[in-house]
């Protein structure tokens, strides 16, 4: 998360846009920069961003640090960051769609990120695949979430509502092959209203720091 928030930095500083895939050795569990702070016997980092927590282990993470001009809002950002990496997931033969926002927000805390869709997640038969968060810093923002590979969020108190990339597809999935796929269907360079077109260089990492 230190890298994210180093191209977060850097966004503010220079108005440059970065795409980071990375995964996680050894699995850890983030929290919610607003979430409590946790005791457990595992690895945990605080995310700069909001949100729920995520247990990452068998994923590929992404991160997008951009000026929000290039998006023209951060509700368009999310939207947009997911629409790219569904049609990333559809080239692998996986029916995406996104959720519909919701009016209002189901009651209750959720300990889990991937408990619940409140509008703009890629979904896969109903459930969400991806999970993601935003902050924003001056005139930049940061996006990063979790693509599922495999595996659970029973350890964050998961209910079912997430899916994942192994289980639709009935094989195993690898993060080369899904990072592979989300680079070659990035599509566009993104374009700031009247400026000129921004391709964001991609940095890809074995582990998080």
């Amino acid at each position: 998360m230190t890298i994210d928030e180093a191209l977060l930095a850097e966004s503010v500083r220079a108005g440059s846009a970065y795409l980071r895939l990375y995964r996680w050795d050894p699995p850890t569990l983030s929290i919610g920069r607003n979430q409590p702070a946790v005791v457990t016997s595992v690895p945990v980092v605080r995310r700069p961003t909001g949100g729920q927590a995520v247990w990452h282990e068998h994923e590929a993470t992404y991160a997008v640090a951009a000026p929000i001009a290039l998006f023209g809002s951060l509700r368009h950002a999310y939207c947009e960051i997911h629409t790219r990496l569904a049609r990333a997931l559809r080239a692998m033969g996986i029916d995406t769609a996104l959720a519909d926002r919701q009016a209002v927000r189901p009651p209750g805390r959720r300990a889990s990120c991937f408990a619940v869709a409140v509008g703009g997640e890629i979904l896969v038969e109903g459930r969400k695949v991806v999970g993601s968060a935003q902050v924003r810093r001056g005139e930049a923002f940061l996006q990063h979430g979790s693509i599922l590979l495999d595996g659970s969020q029973a350890i964050v108190g998961g209910s079912g509502g997430e899916t994942t990339l192994a289980r639709v597809l009935g094989r195993t999935v690898t993060f080369e092959e899904v990072t592979a796929a989300v680079v070659a269907n990035w599509g566009e360079p993104l374009r700031p209203s009247g400026g000129a077109a921004v391709r964001p260089p991609v940095i890809a990492s074995a582990a998080p720091r």
